[in-house]
């Protein structure tokens, strides 16, 4: 598992390997959705604070295997799209208020 920090706070961890945890937390298409989110009414990411990937803690870790015990409801709409159960998962580690509307 690995941690996304943006100046120096953790705010998303994945429990791809490192080599896909860079892949998806470096890509455009992430960066271009975080510029968009919002956390107490602030950017998450303003596109021009230091970003590191780094291992996950002990803690982040645990967070995020608690997310294995929550039951997802199935979308409807999406019953026409595979699911690719071996992709990596994102977990948010902050309260994000307000997402990119094209996410």
């Amino acid at each position: 598992m690995f941690t996304l920090e943006i100046a120096g706070i953790a705010v998303a961890t994945t429990d791809a390997d490192e080599e896909q945890a860079r892949a998806i937390f470096e890509s455009e298409d992430f960066l271009d959705d975080i510029r968009g989110f919002t956390v107490g009414g602030k950017p998450l990411w303003d596109g021009k604070a230091a970003l590191t990937v780094r291992p996950a803690n002990e803690e982040e870790a645990e967070a995020f295997s608690e997310i294995d015990d929550i039951e997802f409801e199935d979308d409807e709409e999406d019953d026409d799209e595979e699911f690719d159960e071996d992709g990596a998962s994102i977990m948010f580690l902050v309260d994000v208020d307000q997402l990119n509307e094209d996410v």
